[in-house]
């Protein structure tokens, strides 16, 4: 019973979305050619690049500049793990593993969404995005209830994480710091270790690339998930190697924003 509420719930959530986006469509094209405007800045909003990597760079800070105390607490902010169970080299890792999901999640997924449906394409996996961070928990009060959230959102995630991959091992071919072969391998051989049927494919992309493992088991509150290792590097991160993440990231996104481009320039030209 839980569960069809929680789909009826979503569909509910997802019809309104649809209406509101496409009225705001038609709107803004009474605007004329000045619409696409206001659908760019709408658009922009639905992407979190620059606000991922400044909390991400400050992980690295907090760890550079307070130590492990300082890096639980800067971590703390973009990971739902318990940040007393980790030490620095797991703090890292936490950091390292957030940046790879969550440019997936955060920005190549609404990306691709946007790309594809414009912008109630776009509205529409965030609407299912947001449910799944809010009710798609596998605790006893949402397990049943946040299910058709969470089964979604794996599914509009797919396409997405698979892309994110390339283009991090992409990005690992023009970093002399990285291995896009070790990277390419790392996603053949792990991708699918994750309990998630999406993000170990980042993860791994990531974790090749940078010579680390990472995943693994972790705590979250006072549950232990025995999860898969990504890669067959060093455990031992450090903040240095969030830098070099960082790196990689800001060099993924260009290439994410370069095939945005050519995309556009296409469908002009056809």
């Amino acid at each position: 019973m839980r569960r069809m509420a929680g789909v009826a719930a979503l569909l509910i959530l997802l019809g309104v979305t649809l209406a509101a986006s496409l009225a705001l469509v038609a709107l803004c094209r009474l605007a004329g050619p000045l619409a696409l405007l206001p659908l760019a800045l709408l658009a922009s909003t639905l992407l979190a690049q620059r606000s991922l990597h400044e909390h991400v760079a400050r992980v690295a800070d907090g760890l550079e500049r307070g130590g492990l105390v300082g890096g639980r607490k800067a971590v703390s902010m973009i990971v739902g793990r318990d940040p007393e169970s980790l030490d620095e080299a797991g703090v890292a890792r936490a950091a390292i593993e957030s940046l790879a999901e969550n440019f997936s999640d955060g920005i190549v997924a609404p990306a691709f969404w946007l790309g594809l449906g414009g912008l109630p394409g776009g509205a529409l996996y965030k609407a299912i995005n947001t449910a799944d961070s809010m009710i798609g928990h596998k605790s006893p009060r949402y397990l049943a209830f946040g299910w058709g959230a969470a089964r979604l959102d794996d599914l509009v995630n797919l396409p997405a994480s698979r892309l994110t991959a390339l283009l991090l091992i992409a990005a690992a071919g023009l970093d002399r710091q990285a291995d896009a072969g070790a990277a390419w391998r790392a996603v053949r051989r792990d991708a699918g270790r994750h309990r998630s049927p999406n993000a170990g494919w980042p993860e791994a992309a990531m974790a090749g690339a940078l010579g680390l493992r990472l995943a693994g088991p972790r705590v979250y509150g006072s549950v232990r998930i025995e999860d898969g290792w990504m890669g067959d590097g060093r455990a031992e991160a450090t903040a240095a190697d969030i830098r070099r993440a960082l790196v990689l990231y800001r060099r993924a996104c260009l290439l994410l924003w370069g095939l945005a481009a050519a995309g556009s320039v296409a469908a002009l030209a056809f």
